[in-house]
């Protein structure tokens, strides 16, 4: 299948709407199928944005009588601070000073492409809810209005508008959204009661929805989907994983919730008693993950998906992608598999911290792929791999060169501290940094470079990083004590099954006491660090 690629953009307009000295230049470039926002702030140069960066525009500061020249020629700034051009996509946003006078403008072309949902053409005809995730800019809004375009050529679509991005600024819809019908939004708070009021009133098969952030929408959702009605929409976030995490938008895929097993069912699972599940039926079927404007990363069954990640063990979702010749590929994603039992830390985390937090360990590896933020996995029986001895190139992002130097030092592996991301072999940085998604981070997992995500800049969280990087299972200092330590652990664990309460173990060191903590856990029993060091030691117990 080849997809035909047809774009509206209506640019006469939006040029329309600028001073010369603005308009002048973008129409001396061209590259009008790369634009995408113009920027003018009040006492800075006006800019242009390309996907491939931005471009000065005249050398003037932009002054106050350009904004008002601007604002005099479109429509009005609804409470969103969101105005558009009539019959166009084009969208015009405000930044007020405390006054509430206009300060700064961001001009967003808008496009109809026809043809960009044939990558998931199957999916949108399917008849079940999709939900449409990915970052500002990637081409959600544009997917969401072919896909209603083509739906209404067999079924009745209402679109719920409340930026008026989906079917363009007025009364009279854009001729790309096609036969379906569009409901604006008074106030972008309203947004619930219209998506409520479509279904009550219009008798529609199939409800497109833009940008669902808030509670009450995600609760008119369910409302919906419980109809029988098909749901098109969109929701902040990039992954699945980050729908998970989101307290305010988790209903949407199930929701989270804790819940205490019966001692046969936990021991069946091989879990804790308190595990998490998911606590309904997702509200869409189908989540679809917009890596970029060519590459999908689709879950086709959102439910077993949500399950299998809540059990430490995430489903490989589709990859669909399209080649240079127009060609839809479909392949499945390798998903990473569980970090060393040297990696992570969960004695005494209640389940519902480890739901709130991805990086739940205290180095953890992310290779490049959309399986990237997964929730935390289940329990691991310790493993330690052979050592390796070739000389690394790593490259610090946020993280202190110095104290990654001690480190390797201390654990004596050969790291060699490289200034240029793209000639190491290794990325750290801590979740702080990672959580951002610089471009270098973005450029690394293009390029397939393993990123290491430390939790806290710290001599010891490096340690463990090295450690996992060299291979080493743990630091050299636990060798001598490792296996004592882990034989009384095991003749414990026996004593507790067989009847006893409570044992104490020896005093031992933070790595030994992991692997204590992770053997308690894989005998369904709890365990407890106590005391101060070097004094510090796990006590075991059934209940």
């Amino acid at each position: 299948m080849t997809p035909q690629r047809r774009i509206t953009d209506n640019l006469d307009i939006m040029l329309s709407v600028l001073p010369d000295a603005i308009s002048a230049p973008l129409r001396q470039a061209g590259r009008w199928d790369v634009l995408q926002e113009i920027i003018l702030d009040l006492g800075r140069v006006p800019t242009a944005r390309y996907l491939d960066g931005e471009t000065v525009l005249a050398e003037q500061e932009v002054t106050g009588d350009a904004i008002d020249f601007v604002v005099s020629r479109i429509g009005e700034f609804d409470a969103d601070n969101r105005a558009g051009l009539e019959r166009t996509l084009h969208r015009i946003s405000a930044i007020r000073n405390r006054r509430g006078h206009i300060v700064g403008l961001t001009c967003r072309v808008g496009r109809a492409v026809y043809g960009t949902i044939d990558i998931i053409a199957d999916l949108i005809i399917s008849g079940k809810s999709i939900l449409l995730l990915g970052r500002p800019g990637v081409g959600k809004t544009t997917m969401l209005r072919e896909a209603a375009r083509i739906l209404a050529e067999t079924k009745r679509v209402v679109i719920v508008d409340t930026s008026n991005e989906i079917g363009g600024d007025g009364d009279v819809p854009h001729p790309a959204v096609g036969r379906a019908r569009r409901m604006q939004v008074r106030t972008p708070s309203l947004q619930h009661e219209v998506m409520i009021e479509a279904v009550e009133n219009h008798n529609p098969e199939v409800i497109v929805i833009d940008e669902i952030g808030r509670e009450l929408e995600a609760a008119a959702a369910r409302t919906i989907a419980e109809r029988g009605v098909q749901l098109i929409g969109t929701a902040h976030g990039n992954t699945i994983d980050n729908i998970l995490l989101n307290p305010t938008l988790a209903d949407l895929v199930g929701g989270i919730e804790s819940v205490t097993l019966s001692d046969e069912e936990a021991r069946r699972r091989g879990t804790q008693k308190t595990v998490l599940e998911r606590r309904a039926p997702p509200t869409f079927e189908m989540l679809v993950e917009i890596q970029d404007r060519e590459r999908l990363a689709v879950h086709p069954d959102v439910a077993a998906a949500v399950d299998a990640i809540l059990r430490g063990r995430p489903l490989p979702p589709q990859l669909r992608y399209v080649d240079e010749q127009g060609e839809v590929h479909k392949e499945t994603a390798a998903v990473a598999p569980p970090p060393t039992a040297g990696a992570r830390e969960r004695s005494r985390r209640s389940p519902a911290s480890e739901a709130s937090m991805p990086w739940s360990g205290e180095a953890r590896v992310y290779e490049p792929g959309p399986a990237r933020d997964s929730l935390p996995y289940s329990p691991t029986p310790p493993h330690i791999p052979p050592s390796r001895t070739r000389p690394m190139r790593v490259y610090p992002y946020g993280v202190a060169k110095n104290r990654l130097e001690q480190a390797a030092r201390y654990l004596q592996v050969p790291v060699t501290v490289s200034g240029d991301p793209g000639q190491a072999e290794a990325i750290v940085t801590i979740k702080s940094y990672y959580r951002r998604r610089p471009q270098l981070i973005e450029d690394a997992e293009r390029g397939g470079t393993p990123i290491y995500v430390l939790r806290s800049n710290t001599v010891s969280q490096m340690e463990q990083f090295l450690s996992e990087l060299f291979e080493m299972g743990h630091p050299p200092a636990a060798n001598q004590s490792l296996d004592s330590a882990m034989q009384e652990t095991q003749q414990a664990i026996d004593e507790i099954l067989n009847g006893s309460r409570s044992i104490d173990l020896a005093p031992t060191s933070a790595y030994i006491r992991r692997l204590q903590h992770q053997a308690a856990r894989q005998a369904n029993l709890f365990s407890q660090s106590f005391g101060k060091e070097p004094r510090r030691r796990v006590r075991i117990y059934r209940s």
